[in-house]
């Protein structure tokens, strides 16, 4: 039977915020202040490295993993090359560690949201937006697989907007390490179904054409508002991409350029050799499309109602006194962040339904988003390239005009 467990974690209940590691520091030294998400094998908290005073993401895995001591290995390892990757489109891994009942993960702490957050509050992206959120997290896949790593799990939960506009993509090796655990069973695919490559569907292979897959899935949604291939359960949406070709976004939003529908159709071909290399080799095609296109830049926002903005604000409340003294040696603080919109933002859509109706209905808009306000950054590149082209032709003709005037008039002047 296969299962599609994800690795990605949900919103926090509010219950789960007395678990007991609140308030524990990990390996005498990373202090777990509130948990910031929680999925079925690892909750995400918030926390404090006590020695550099710098607040960090501790991504803890379940205790079932305590025992398993090939998993632990390949934790180790995994986490040891990932730390080695550098590149603004990687969430950084400062640490690993394991505390006697739960292997953790010291990551960097990027303040703000997830993409899935994002989406789920603006609905879909016009094509300058979509660009801007695919060539940081193509750029942190090229350098993983210019090492020889594997993603595995690329989805909307695993990419990471910071407040500052930084998109980053999260949890390298994670799958890998799972995946070979004792306690897995080897039918068990991991990753979420509606991003699986077919080659990982029917044998459970990945390379880096199957990360190029999931990309193209993911800009498919971005560009659409959902994922291509729907089912009653994991299994059927699993097994969809192996009969069928992924359709053009243009089919059910319009207004989508062909250049990223051919984007995508080449990205989700089902034999791996008709996609992208790489994600670098998928990254230089969207810079054309960009280029061609002449696509703005494009800050992206962070989503204003994160999980990660809810704990950097939630009061932790009490610590026990005798946890915080033996572990700690002092009280845990308060996070706080005010929350601003910047003026890059586009309009939130109510629902993917009512904007692909919308979209129909009003050619001029975008996803629900007025196109004008796309048009209007186009149209001011173009004009001051028409500014240039003209002053430089005015110039041209000036010169020859005086030219000419001195040639005529050179015989009258000797």
């Amino acid at each position: 039977m296969l299962t599609v467990p994800s690795l990605g974690c949900g919103r926090v209940e509010s219950s789960q915020r007395h678990d007991p590691l609140i308030g524990v520091v990990l390996d005498g030294r990373y202090r777990v202040d509130t948990p910031i998400a929680t999925g079925g094998m690892s909750t995400v908290y918030r926390g404090l490295d006590m020695r550099l005073d710098r607040p960090v993401a501790l991504k803890v895995m379940d205790s079932r993993y305590a025992s398993d001591q090939q998993f632990l290995t390949r934790f180790q390892r995994e986490a040891r090359a990932v730390a080695r990757l550098k590149d603004h489109g990687v969430v950084a891994v400062y640490d690993q560690g394991f505390d006697g009942r739960h292997p953790f993960l010291v990551m960097e702490l990027v303040e703000g949201g997830t993409l899935r957050e994002l989406l789920r509050e603006r609905g879909p992206m016009p094509p300058h937006a979509v660009a801007a959120v695919l060539a940081p997290v193509l750029s942190g896949l090229a350098v993983a697989h210019r090492a020889g790593l594997v993603h595995r799990d690329v989805k909307p939960e695993n990419v990471l907007i910071s407040d500052d506009g930084e998109v980053k993509i999260a949890d390298f090796g994670l799958v890998r390490a799972v995946a070979e655990a004792k306690i897995t069973s080897t039918s068990v695919i991991l990753g979420t179904a509606a991003y699986l490559s077919p080659e990982q569907v029917s044998s459970g292979d990945a390379g880096p054409r199957s990360d190029v897959y999931a990309v193209g899935i993911l800009a498919y949604e971005l560009l659409t508002g959902q994922t291509p291939f729907t089912g009653d359960n994991a299994l059927a949406v699993a097994y969809q991409r192996m009969d069928h070709d992924v359709p053009p976004p243009s089919a059910a939003i319009a207004g989508v350029p062909t250049q990223f529908d051919d984007l995508v159709g080449c990205a989700t071909a089902r034999d791996p050799a008709d996609r992208f290399a790489d994600a670098e080799d998928m990254g230089a095609e969207l810079a054309d499309i960009v280029d061609e296109l002449g696509l703005p830049d494009f800050r992206v926002p962070a989503p204003a109602n994160s999980a990660q903005h809810a704990a950097a604000t939630a009061h932790i409340g009490p610590v026990d006194p005798e946890r915080t003294t033996e572990h700690s040696g002092r009280p845990a603080r308060q996070h706080t962040r005010e929350l601003t919109r910047g003026p890059d933002d586009w309009q939130p859509a109510e629902s993917t339904t009512d904007v692909a109706l919308q979209t129909r209905s009003a050619p001029g808009r975008f996803a629900g988003i007025e196109i004008d306000e796309f048009e209007w950054a186009r149209q001011r590149n173009k004009r001051a390239q028409l500014f240039w082209v003209v002053a430089i032709l005015t110039l041209t003709g000036l010169i020859a005009a005086g030219a000419w005037t001195l040639g005529s008039n050179l015989p009258g002047l000797l």
